[in-house]
């Protein structure tokens, strides 16, 4: 058996009470509702009636309002993946001394910023803002 697939595709604001009587006979309220009925000459007449209105597709069998979400929600875009381990060449660059135009200076140690901060202008004898 086959099914009509209706989804109000404008609205019925401002047509006269004739005609938002039959979206609401369909069983349509609100704009981009979809409903499902069997193909039958009396919903034929009722989509003829408001053709302007609605988008009609034949479909084999109806969809439950889950599947019908599932189909408008559109997808994400992307998608995350877990982070795995450093690789070998960041985790040697986190080991190597700070070089700047200053000269080399020392590793950082474990330490607070101002810690760091005082160790780089004791080996360049500059003052060092942060």
């Amino acid at each position: 058996m086959s099914w009509f697939r209706i989804t109000l595709h404008r609205s019925a604001i401002g047509l006269p009470k004739r005609t938002r009587g039959v979206l609401m006979a369909l069983g349509l309220r609100r704009r981009n509702q979809t409903v499902f009925h069997p193909v039958e000459a009396q919903f034929a007449g009722m989509i003829l009636k408001v053709k302007e209105l609605v988008l009609v597709d034949e479909v084999a069998a109806p969809l439950t309002p889950a599947e019908v979400k599932a189909e408008r929600t559109p997808d994400a875009g992307f998608y995350v993946e877990t982070r795995g381990p450093a690789p070998a060449s960041q985790v040697a660059l986190l080991a190597t001394p700070v070089v700047s135009g200053f000269g080399r200076l020392p590793p950082r140690a474990a330490g607070s910023i101002g810690d760091f901060a005082s160790e780089v202008a004791k080996a360049t004898g500059r003052k060092v803002r942060l």
